[in-house]
């Protein structure tokens, strides 16, 4: 799914630049969980958002579904992101002045999918009786099942999540990590997480650590959750 070779991402120029990525080198297969993790600053996040066709690398190739993205022109990336990806974020991101149902309907919109989808994918990943709901009646992890529902608009082949536990409890997170992981096994799609959070780890089916911008060592194999 993802193909990435000598990634390279720098800010500045000279003596004073900063090297946030030093010649990464990563596959990302489809049907797999692959988790990020290393300490903060060391380009975890940086990696995922040019993996997502959010930030331009400086130099070297990103291959998604077999074609090159890095070099594209700046008008041709959000059609990448739309055909491509779905993202779930830390910080949910939702409208807060948008009920469940119409904070899912705007991806639906923008991927030229029927917004009637949209209680389809909130019952998906049990949300069906919080159509009418707004953001900010609902928990921390009921509003990171909606980010999911938004993130799974027009049945991407490709979901990259940044922190999605983060700022969940134990059992919120437990559900969240349960309905990412029946995306990659069930439904064979490449599912990438940046993380910090130890009790989400035995899903993933590869473990990859950065630090200061280049991945330690060979990817970690694990056992993953069934």
């Amino acid at each position: 799914m993802i193909e990435i070779r000598d990634l390279v991402k720098s800010y500045g120029a000279g003596t004073a630049a900063v090297h946030a990525l030093r010649g990464v080198n990563l596959d990302v297969e489809p049907g797999e969980i692959l988790m990020l993790m290393g300490p903060s600053g060391s380009g975890k996040t940086t990696l995922l958002s040019i993996m997502g066709c959010i930030l331009r690398a400086t130099s070297g190739s990103v291959k998604i579904n077999g074609s090159e993205v890095v070099g594209l022109p700046e008008n041709e990336l959000p059609r990448v992101r739309l055909e491509h990806f779905g993202f779930v974020f830390q910080g949910f991101n939702l409208f807060p002045a948008l009920t469940a149902k119409e904070n899912v309907q705007v991806a639906l919109r923008l991927k030229n999918a029927p917004r009637s989808e949209a209680a389809r994918l909130l019952d998906q990943v049990g949300l069906g009786d919080k159509l009418s709901a707004y953001p900010a009646d609902l928990s921390g992890g009921q509003k990171q099942r909606i980010a999911i529902a938004r993130a799974l608009a027009g049945d991407p082949p490709i979901v990259l999540a940044d922190e999605p536990t983060a700022a969940l409890d134990s059992q919120s997170g437990k559900t969240v990590m349960e309905i990412l992981a029946g995306l990659a096994r069930k439904r064979n799609r490449a599912v990438v997480i940046v993380t910090h959070d130890s009790r989400v780890l035995h899903y993933a089916d590869r473990i990859v650590h950065i630090q200061d911008g280049r991945i330690e060592d060979q990817p970690e194999e694990v056992e993953a959750v069934a």
